[in-house]
Formats: structure tokens, C-alpha cells, sequence
């Protein structure tokens, strides 16, 4: 017997319709190559987006061709993400700080047809042109009073592209499994593999990542999204906002730069937004070197690599609560959130401190489950630790093109590549990469440990840990230091402060025997530290 109710179909169409009829007046701001602050409102916007719908329409774009995106976080963009994947095509949004020989890899591997682009992009473009031939032809995100000359061929404006078009069109009909969108992962082990999103499944992200216990959104709330709409499309942001109707604000090019941030969040009442702990960082720098506050931001969500507790506490003085994080691209991304639960505001500051730098209970949606080497589960005590195993409506179960290489385990689970412990309140720390574990004498060292710990140290400004060989412990971790802006102490000294500032915090034998400091830690197209460069960088390194 089935239950008697409509089969509707979840698309992101109904986000779109529900969001222009129903939150129609609520804003969009934008900061712009072209505009420092470009305001308009959902419904300015849905309108904009149909003539885009009557522009791929008149180009002859099928269901399922795949239409790329080069942008940053700003109002063009926003409309792409709805007038390509309600049109029946995919959004294939790409990551431009990947190298030049990745996106060339990743648009021919998808078979893109056209690609949307900001200004900045266009030497990029040019440079790769003659190696991506199957794009027909190319859209620059600007007007044409700020349209540069360039070599590519088959260009347009895109403000000329879609002001002739009808803002009248009809959306097609189609079911909700139909791709939406597509992401590549960041490729750090290999070529970027596709992963490619649903209608359905980026809905259910959206109506779940809503929920109070996760990013708890209202149409009260203003949000900026930091993480970019070029990777997993901004943590569902352009999506779940305008389902509850919040109003969003978009940093552009400026999404590191402290001062524009902080005039964005003063200026517009900005409460909510969402960022790695590298844009945090920025921010606290700016505020504690201006004297400046962001009196409207109360939370934050961090999340693409582990929050030192320093930070959060940095945060925390200029009043905004940082909520940890966990996902991947591979799984829209949301996995985890942390949301303080109601028996801990009896707890003691320090017992509160241990729970908050976890990345977050598990959200509805997504089944987890943590296994050892072979492959028997192991109890959510908070104790043993295994690899991560996840299931869900939105959670990938393959990539593209990559059908004779399954994803999935003969069970049905995604091998997430983390080593973690999950606790009887299903909180999730994420105690390492599988392929960055440090193996010490037949023991595992969680890097990610002793990095926090280490950045607890107020003249480290950031810090990363490693195994480097050793003869007697076959590994043991080297503590890699950026120091605080402005200190030059005997380095000597320093290492040793910063070595015994250690001692307490993490088991004894877990303490490096070495700290060197270098100017600068490598990261990866995503904000996160990259252990492979380090580990390359530091293969001669020998314990003296």
C-alpha cells in the first residue's frame, strides 16, 4: 500500500520559484570587479535569471551539457547556478587556483560547452584556449562598458548576452535525479576526480543544512558566504538562503581581505557567515591591528581544515562563536556540524573548550560509521579510532567517468579517507588523514593534535605537523612554524617555548623533538594545508 500523497518533484526550480514569489524583496548584495556594491533584490535577480534561461536556450544547450563557471562570489554567478541547472544543464563550477594544467584537464574531461568567466580569468583562458577544444565559446561576467579587449574566441559581454533576452520563460519538466551541478575535487593524490550533484540531492542538502541544529537559518538572518561558489557550491549557501529567504552578501574578489569584510559585515548587518580558518584569521588580524568591532556577527561556521581553539577564542572576544564544521566535496559537503548541546551550559569552560574544536555531531541525513583495518566497526566510545566511512541522499556513490573504479565498498559506503573517533553523543573528531597520520613505533600521532596544540602558542601563527623518517621510530613528527606577525625572538628560544608549551596538552611521546620555522606554510586550491609539498619540501630533513 502506498501513502496517497503528490509525487512533486525536488528541484531546484521550486527553490527558485518559491524564493521569487514568496521572499521576492529580500537583498542581494555584491561586491563586484565592476561595482563596489551592486544591491538588488530576489526578485531583480529570478527575472535576470529567466532572460538567462532564454540566452543558453537560444545557443541550442541540451539536458545534461555541462556549461563551466569561472567566478567569484557575486551576483552573475548567483544567477548562473539557477539559470543553467533549472535550464536541464549542469553547473560545472571550477576552482581557478588550481593549476593551469588541472583546469585544463578538468574542462576537457567534462566535455564543457561554454564557459562563464570573470575579468581576472581571461589571461588564464587565453593562455589554455587551443587545449580545451570542445568549448564553442566564452561569457565574460561584466557589462560592456568594462568589457576588456581579449583573444578568445567566440566572446560575449554577458550583461549584452542575456539584456535582449525575454525575461518570460518556461522552465522544463524533469526529474529530480537529473544532474544539477559538478565539482572536482581538489586532485592532491592524482588527476581531480567529478563529482556530480543532484536536483534532489542538493535540495535535501539545503533543507537540512537549515535545520536549528545545524546552520539554524531564518529569513531574519544576512548571511556571507566566504567559502566560494567555485567549491561545493559555498556549503549550499546560494541555495538555503534563498529557500528561507535570508539576505546574502558576496565579497567578490575580496573574500580574504580583512577590511572589506569588516566594512561588508558593518555596513549590510551582516550576522551569519561562513569561512576556512584562514579567512578567520585575516579577519581577527584586521580587528585587533584597526580597533575596529562587527557588532551584527554573532556565529561563524569554519570549516575545509581543523580551527585551532586559539582562533575560536580570538573570535570569541570580538563576540562572534565560531561552529565547527566537517564535510567534503564528495558529499555536498555537509557531514558534521557543532552546535553546542543544552546540558553544556552547565559545564565547565574547559570541558565546553574539548567539546567545540570537534567537528560537530552528526547531521541528519548522513550515516557514519568508523572501521579498523579490516573493516570491523568500532564503538562510538571517543576513544577508538578507525577510518570514516559515511552513507546518504548526498553522499557521491561514484565519479564521472570513472564507472570501473567504484567508490563505494561492497557494503555501499564512501571510504571518506579520514581517520576519526566518533562519542555516545555522536560528536565526530577527525584525528587525521589517512595519508597523514604519523606512524611512531607501530603507534599512530594525530598531526591535526598536535597542530592545535602547538597553535595555542601565542607567537606561532600558524603551524603544521608531519612524519619525517626516523631510524628508531621509523616516523617521528616535525613541528612546522609560521611565527606571529612581528615576533623575531633567537629562534632557539623560541622552539624551546614553544616545545614545552606542549607538555600537558598532547601524550609525551607525541611531542616533536624538532620545530623549524619557515615564512610561509603551503596550501592547496582549498584553503587547506598541504601536507604533500611540506613532506616534499622536508624529505631530507634529518633528526640531529
Amino acid at each position: 500500500m502506498h501513502g496517497l500523497m503528490m509525487d512533486s518533484q525536488l528541484t531546484i526550480t521550486t527553490i527558485m520559484k518559491h524564493a521569487d514569489r514568496i521572499h521576492g524583496a529580500r537583498e542581494i548584495v555584491s561586491v563586484t570587479m565592476d561595482n563596489p556594491c551592486h544591491r538588488y533584490t530576489y526578485k531583480d535577480a529570478f527575472r535576470r535569471v529567466r532572460q538567462l534561461g532564454n540566452g543558453l536556450k537560444n545557443i541550442g544547450f541540451e539536458i545534461g551539457d555541462r556549461i563551466a563557471t569561472l567566478a567569484w562570489n557575486d551576483y552573475r554567478h548567483f544567477e548562473l547556478y539557477y539559470g543553467i541547472s533549472c535550464s536541464g544543464q549542469i553547473c560545472h563550477t571550477i576552482n581557478p587556483r588550481l593549476f593551469p594544467e588541472q583546469i585544463e584537464y578538468i574542462i576537457n574531461h567534462a566535455e564543457d560547452k561554454w564557459v562563464f568567466t570573470d575579468v581576472l580569468f581571461l589571461p588564464l583562458l587565453e593562455q589554455l584556449q587551443d587545449r580545451i577544444p570542445a568549448v564553442e565559446g566564452f561569457v565574460v561576467l561584466t557589462d560592456k562598458a568594462n568589457m576588456p579587449e581579449t583573444s578568445l574566441r567566440n566572446v560575449h559581454c554577458y550583461e549584452t548576452f542575456i539584456g535582449a533576452q525575454s525575461d518570460t520563460f518556461e522552465w522544463p519538466e524533469f526529474d529530480e535525479n537529473t544532474a544539477s551541478s559538478m565539482c572536482y575535487t581538489s586532485g592532491t593524490t592524482g588527476n581531480p576526480k567529478g563529482v556530480v550533484y543532484s536536483h534532489r540531492s542538493t535540495l535535501l542538502h539545503s533543507m537540512m543544512g537549515s535545520l536549528p541544529d545545524i546552520m539554524n537559518l531564518s529569513g531574519e538572518d544576512v548571511i556571507m558566504p566566504i567559502v566560494p561558489m567555485f567549491h561545493v557550491n559555498a556549503w549550499g549557501t546560494a541555495y538555503n538562503a534563498p529557500m528561507v529567504g535570508a539576505k546574502l552578501v558576496f565579497p567578490g574578489p575580496k573574500m580574504a581581505d580583512g577590511e572589506t569584510l569588516t566594512d561588508l559585515i558593518n555596513r549590510e548587518k551582516v550576522n551569519y557567515s561562513l569561512g576556512v580558518p584562514t579567512v578567520w584569521q585575516a579577519l581577527v588580524n584586521y580587528l585587533n591591528a584597526s580597533g575596529k568591532a562587527v557588532d551584527s556577527l554573532k556565529s561563524v561556521v569554519v570549516g575545509g581544515s581543523a580551527c585551532p581553539l586559539s582562533l575560536m577564542k580570538e573570535m570569541e572576544k570580538h563576540g562572534v562563536w565560531m561552529h565547527a564544521g566537517w564535510g567534503m566535496t564528495e558529499m555536498s559537503p555537509l557531514g558534521s556540524y557543532n552546535r553546542p548541546m543544552e546540558w553544556m551550559k552547565d559545564c565547565s569552560e574547559e570541558e565546553i573548550d574539548a567539546y567545540r574544536i570537534r567537528a560537530g555531531r552528526v547531521v541528519y541525513g548522513v550515516e557514519m560509521k568508523i572501521v579498523d583495518a579490516d573493516n570491523n566497526p568500532l564503538p562510538w566510545d571517543g576513544i577508538a579510532s578507525g577510518v570514516l566511512k559515511v552513507k546518504g541522499p548526498w553522499v557521491c556513490n561514484g565519479y564521472y567517468k570513472l564507472e570501473d573504479k567504484p567508490a563505494l565498498d561492497e557494503q555501499g559506503w564512501f571510504d571518506t579517507g579520514d581517520m576519526a573517533a566518533i562519542d555516545e553523543y555522536g560528536y565526530v573528531v577527525i584525528t587525521d588523514r589517512v595519508k597523514d597520520v604519523i606512524k611512531s613505533g607501530g603507534e599512530w600521532i594525530s598531526s591535526i593534535d598536535v597542530e592545535n596544540a602547538a597553535m595555542s602558542h601565542p607567537q606561532v601563527q600558524e603551524a603544521a605537523v608531519i612524519g619525517v623518517y626516523d631510524p628508531k621510530w621509523t616516523e617521528r613528527p616535525l613541528l612546522i612554524v609560521v611565527p606571529a606577525e612581528g615576533v623575531s625572538p633567537d629562534q632557539e628560544s623560541l622552539k624551546a617555548s614553544i616545545l614545552a608549551s606542549l607538555e600537558g596538552k598532547i601524550a609525551k611521546w607525541w611531542i616533536p623533538e624538532d620545530c623549524v620555522f619557515i615564512d610561509e606554510i603551503p596550501h592547496t586550491a582549498t584553503g587547506k594545508i598541504s601536507k604533500k609539498d611540506l613532506r616534499e619540501q622536508f624529505k631530507d630533513y634529518q633528526y640531529s
